[in-house]
Order: structure tokens, then C-alpha cells, then sequence
């Protein structure tokens, strides 16, 4: 007797394991149906077909048309016994190119479930396959019991003539592309001659409106030479800073960049401001003298 008791407990948890490794997950009581999506209430289904986890491959495949909706019912189980699952999908796969696409079913704590696909709700490869789609079913969950996926039927796409055709766009890769070349022209190294030509005349019309304001306000040349002589620094370099800011002006039109000009302007310019305000401080007093 107390032989046959030190084979009893390893007996029980080898037949526990032996039942625990044999459970897995599999459906019962399926339903396929293919029903035109605009069906009249009452209309029968164009295809039914009724099988479970037992039955073969359904030979002939479900015509799927454009505009037909496929729905398939059933009930999920685990060891024989309705369950959800954690995991329940329809995948349909392209035999020519092998892309999937799964559709997950909606199951209640029972194991009743349903899917619905309209030809819409395929991706564009799919839907223009020329080969029919292989459908499988894959149930699984957490715990040691053996998921179910298994290939079940096929599924022929096709579509009505009269309706607008599906044309697949490639999809924009990045990458490398191609060379581009590409010449660019040279900055111009002179505005147009007419814009110029606008301002040299601008420019020169001045100097006759200068003429004339001196004879209509007055001007008294005669002072000339008083006036160098009072302050020969500051009018000569008054009058050399207004010319050289004219030369800087025709050299950056020539050949200097702005870089270039700047720093000479804001050097004549100084000059010009404290020259400018001597040689105007020297005007003013012969101005408050009565020298005019």
C-alpha cells in the first residue's frame, strides 16, 4: 500500500498537466454571410455558409462584391467552453504578395462574436488583388491553453463596372533622390541702365535749381574769400567731405558692396558733421555782424 501511495501524487499532477497541456481555444456554431449593403428589409443573403473548427476548408470562395457586406457570427471557446478571448481577429492575406490585414471581432464575456467588412473597409492592395484572399481565423489568450489560427476560406474581390475604379498611388518614400543641377545666374553687378539713367538726370537737375536758388535768395560770392580766411579748415573740409561722400556713392555703384561703403561713409560723415558745424558757426557770425 505504501508503494502504490508514492505513485499516487505523481500520477495526479502528470494527468493535471496532461489536461492543462491538451486544452485550446477554438469556435463553434460560425456564420458567413454576404448581403448586398443596400438590401431591401426582408432580402435574403446572396451567401451563406456554416461551418465551425472542425469542418475542412470551404471549397469555393465567397464572392465579394463592392457592394456587398460581409459579416461572420460565431462562438469563441476555450477546452469546449464559451469564453472571450483576449486576442480574436479575421486576417485576410494576399497570397501574390503576402500582405495581411486583420479585423479584429467584437466578443462578449460569452464568446459570441461578429465581424463586419465592407469592400471600403479594405486596404487599397487588397482590394485590387487578382487573386483571392485567403481568411484565417486567430483566437488566442492569456494562459496555457493553445491558440486557434487556422486558414478557413477565401474570399474573390470583385467589383461592379460601373463604379468608379480604385487606383493605387504609391506612397512618397524618402530617400535618396536624384542629382538636381541647377545653374544660378551671378548677382547683377549694376541696376538697370534706365533706373540709372533716372537718377543721373535727377542728380544733374539740381544743379541749375541750385543756381537759381542762390540768384533768387541772394547769395553773396564776394564773401568767399572772407570766409576762407576766417575758417580755412572747416570749409575746406565741409566742402571736401560733400564731395568725397559723392565719391563714395559712384564707387558703391561701381564695384563696392555695402561691407565696403559703410565704414567710409560713417568716416566722411563725421567729418562732415564737425567740419559743417564750424564752418556754419563761422556764417553766423557774419550773419549777426550785418554781412550778408
Amino acid at each position: 500500500m505504501k508503494f502504490l501511495h508514492s505513485f499516487a501524487a505523481p500520477l495526479l499532477l502528470l494527468a493535471a498537466g496532461a489536461a492543462q497541456a491538451a486544452s485550446s481555444w477554438g469556435f463553434d456554431d460560425a456564420k458567413l454571410t454576404v448581403s448586398a449593403k443596400k438590401a431591401a428589409a426582408g432580402a435574403k443573403e446572396t451567401d451563406v455558409r456554416q461551418f465551425n473548427d472542425k469542418s475542412a476548408i470551404i471549397p469555393t470562395p465567397i464572392v465579394f462584391d463592392s457592394a456587398d457586406s460581409l459579416k461572420l457570427l460565431l462562438t469563441a471557446k476555450e477546452n469546449g467552453k464559451g469564453k472571450r478571448p483576449h486576442q480574436a481577429f479575421l486576417v485576410l492575406r494576399d497570397s501574390a504578395t503576402g500582405l495581411e490585414a486583420p479585423f479584429p471581432l467584437t466578443v462578449k464575456d460569452n464568446g459570441k462574436a461578429t465581424v463586419e467588412i465592407k469592400q471600403a473597409d479594405l486596404p487599397i492592395q487588397l482590394a485590387i488583388a487578382t487573386t483571392p484572399l485567403k481568411a484565417s481565423l486567430v483566437l488566442a489568450s492569456f494562459g496555457s491553453s493553445e491558440g486557434f489560427n487556422k486558414y478557413i476560406f477565401d474570399i474573390e474581390v470583385t467589383r461592379d463596372p460601373s463604379a468608379t475604379p480604385i487606383v493605387y498611388e504609391k506612397p512618397l518614400r524618402y530617400g535618396k533622390l536624384d542629382e538636381i543641377h541647377h545653374t544660378f545666374r551671378a548677382d547683377p553687378t549694376s541696376p538697370p541702365k534706365l533706373v540709372s539713367l533716372i537718377f543721373v538726370l535727377a542728380v544733374l537737375a539740381t544743379v541749375p535749381a541750385l543756381f537759381i536758388g542762390w540768384l533768387a535768395l541772394g547769395a553773396n560770392v564776394s564773401h568767399l574769400s572772407k570766409a576762407l580766411g576766417a575758417a580755412p579748415v572747416a570749409h575746406g573740409v565741409f566742402f571736401g567731405s560733400i564731395v568725397a561722400m559723392e565719391g563714395v556713392f559712384y564707387m558703391y555703384y561701381l564695384s563696392w558692396n555695402l561691407f565696403q561703403a559703410l565704414p567710409v561713409i560713417s568716416v566722411v560723415g563725421t567729418a562732415a558733421f564737425l567740419s559743417g558745424a564750424k564752418a556754419l558757426g563761422e556764417v553766423q557770425s557774419r550773419r549777426l555782424a550785418g554781412e550778408r
